[in-house]
């Protein structure tokens, strides 16, 4: 079975390319990140990417969810996934960035969850993935905007 969550689209007062440059800035995510709270990775394909991220039940603390690069294009996509992280399960994520004009664009994410356990992994924390997706979408609306009012 494959599942899908998709955050909300936003539309960004800004050329794609600063947008993407925003979004790959991983030192300054505890600034403004809600949800990814830091990253550390070379952007190398195939390459680790720790993403540092608040705990699903809500409870103080943090995990690293490992995952591994798969496609940078700038400045429109960077996709990665958990590759063989979790048997019986893969989760891909898109960032997508699309270019609406040369000063202006949207973006969004989603995920998609395929494996043996792709049912139960989407139904324990949908809600928790998509809040967070929307959170960063809006968040990083208002990092760029506040970037470029300086």
């Amino acid at each position: 079975m494959t599942h899908l969550i998709e955050s909300v689209v936003v539309e960004i007062d800004a050329p794609a390319s600063f947008v993407w440059d925003v979004l790959l800035d991983y030192p300054h995510y505890p600034q403004w990140n809600p949800y990814t709270l830091a990253v550390a990775t070379t952007l190398e394909i195939d390459s680790p990417i720790d993403l540092t991220l608040p705990r699903p039940d809500g409870g103080e603390g943090t995990f690293i969810s490992r995952e591994y690069i798969r496609e940078v294009e700038p400045p429109r996509l960077l996709r990665y996934d958990t590759g063989d992280t979790f048997p019986g399960l893969l989760g891909t994520r898109d960032q997508l960035i699309t270019p609406l004009g040369p000063e202006r664009c949207s973006y969004r994410t989603f995920e998609t969850f395929t494996g043996k356990y792709a049912d139960a992994v989407f139904e324990a924390q949908r809600t928790y993935v998509k809040n967070g997706f929307d959170s960063v979408a809006h968040a990083l609306r208002d990092r760029v905007v506040s970037l470029l009012r300086v």
